[in-house]
């Protein structure tokens, strides 16, 4: 299934988008796309309904974030062998591990805005994976039973904060719209091997990144196993895992993005994004 939430922030509904590409609304059976129901046997119930029979969402409703009331928004660092030698940087031991503020969180095709005093505002897609059954101390070969499904996500990254003010890199991954999520969730079932899928990002047309979860250092069942071992995660978190190269730190010279720039990107069989570039007021 593709879960998604349209309507305007704060006022989203649930719905899945049926094989002719349309909009369902699913707020008849669920109250929202949240930890609640990203359980299997939730999910299960829904795989039943005939979409069909949902409701039509008419027009092209704003999609909002795919996942609502995200309790974790925890990302790994340098979790690609290529964008590791991009940035200069050996491949670590152990996945490294950060978090974004869950008030970054946006939908996939609202605005990006640049924050006040930043000179170095980066894109990275990545794969997002949302947890469907809380995991504590669980293993590698059990991580998978514990995944929802996947979605986009575009960790929009500022730099300098990131690296030069002091602290964690939590200040330059938090500002407000650094989060663009979805548009869909698609469940696991539907993605036969999540470290196979190409993935790419274009700024103004042209394309920066061009990769594949394949170069992935520690794959999703390594870091969802990994991080069990030191925080419980819940129905309805997110962990984004990391990008392959083409950031803009890592052009020659180093190219950043401004107001009016137009992000697009995507992962196969996960949907795309698309995000004007804005000044923060």
């Amino acid at each position: 299934m593709k879960l998604l939430r349209f309507g305007e922030p704060s006022a989203e509904k649930p719905g899945l988008m049926d094989d002719t590409g349309a909009i369902r609304d699913l707020s008849g059976s669920i109250a929202d796309i949240s930890g609640d129901v990203l359980g299997d046997d939730t999910l299960d119930q829904l795989r039943k309904l005939n979409p069909k029979e949902l409701p039509v969402v008419e027009g092209e409703p704003r999609i909002g974030a795919c996942v609502n009331g995200v309790g974790k928004f925890i990302c790994i660092g340098l979790n690609y062998a290529d964008h590791a030698a991009e940035a200069g940087m050996e491949l670590p031991a152990e996945p490294v591990v950060f978090f974004k503020a869950t008030s970054a969180i946006t939908g996939p095709n609202d605005p990006v805005e640049i924050p006040r005093g930043s000179v170095k505002t980066d894109w990275e897609v990545e794969l997002g994976v949302v947890i469907g059954k809380t995991a504590k101390y669980i293993s590698r070969e059990e991580a998978m039973d514990h995944v929802a499904g996947y979605c986009v996500i575009n960790d929009i990254s500022e730099r300098d904060f990131q690296l030069h003010r002091s602290g964690q890199w939590v200040k330059g991954k938090s500002a407000d719209t650094f989060g663009p999520m979805g548009p869909w969730l698609v469940t696991r079932d539907e993605v036969a091997d999540p470290q196979n899928l190409a993935m790419y990002l274009d700024v103004n047309g042209h394309r920066y990144q061009d990769g594949s979860t394949r170069t992935m250092h520690f794959d999703v069942a390594t870091v969802v196993s990994h991080l069990s071992q030191f925080m419980s995660l819940q129905p309805g978190d997110v962990i984004s895992t990391g990008t392959p190269p083409g950031v803009g730190m890592g052009q020659k010279p180093e190219t950043y993005l401004v107001p009016g720039d137009i992000m697009e990107l995507g992962i196969e069989g996960l949907g795309v994004q698309q995000q004007h570039v804005e000044a923060a007021e």
